[in-house]
């Protein structure tokens, strides 16, 4: 097994929007008069938006329509700061690793739950250094379920065990895990401690170094097979 390409979760991986998703659903729960806490939205990392309002009404009824036209607001919300945004708001370390990724001659993909991650990779000047994009609108079941990442490795035309998932969500690393995939967690390991790899950011980190890492992971497993 070689690793061939790579999956990047969006939010909190290449990008922080996390702020900008908080801030639109704390818009939409004042309005609604639904309390609501940066703790709250913490819980919501990587839950695409159907789920994400659900947990936000904490058993408040409503009808389809009222849950369509909530959902829209707060997407509506959202983008008024994604418009914002501009290469400057690429995390520190991503551009880079996406560089030499691109010069190794590996493959880039983006697997993000959020249906704007297109717009978002647009604004932030990474489309160049991207091979393909899995978003929500790509599959039907979102994380936990791995199909997004098996969409976007299908993209690539490579097999889960030639592909690194980059994430930052705990449901993220269940998901790339449940495909088959390499895994690398960002932030803590009570969040991501089940990925093959735990780091606290790409900052500083270099491409050889997680191939180096990963390709012991591969090998000890390999082993263990045989």
């Amino acid at each position: 097994m070689t690793i061939r390409g790579f999956i990047f979760d969006l939010d909190g991986v290449l990008t922080d929007t996390a702020e900008y998703h908080y801030r639109a659903w704390q818009r939409l729960a004042d309005e609604l008069g639904i309390p609501f806490s940066r703790e709250e939205n913490e819980a919501l990392r990587g839950i695409p938006r159907r789920e994400s309002i659900l947990l936000l009404l904490k058993g408040r009824s409503c009808s389809e329509a009222e849950l369509q036209e909530w959902m829209e607001r707060k997407n509506r919300y959202y983008l008024e700061y994604v418009c914002q945004m501009t290469p400057r708001d690429v995390l520190p370390g991503a551009c880079e690793l996406l560089e030499e990724i691109r010069r190794t001659g590996l493959k880039a993909a983006i697997g993000s739950a959020s249906k704007n991650a297109r717009l978002v990779i647009d604004r932030l000047g990474l489309m160049p250094l991207i091979d393909a994009i899995s978003d929500g609108n790509s599959v039907e079941r979102q994380k936990p379920a791995p199909d997004l990442f098996l969409h976007a490795a299908g993209q690539l035309g490579l097999l889960p065990c030639e592909c690194v998932v980059v994430e930052d969500a705990a449901a993220g690393v269940e998901a790339a895990l449940a495909g088959g995939f390499w895994t690398i967690g960002l932030g803590p390991l009570e969040r991501v401690g089940k990925a093959h790899l735990v780091l606290p950011s790409l900052q500083g980190v270099r491409l050889s170094e997680l191939l180096s890492h990963l390709n012991v992971r591969i090998q000890t497993q390999s082993a263990g097979c045989a």
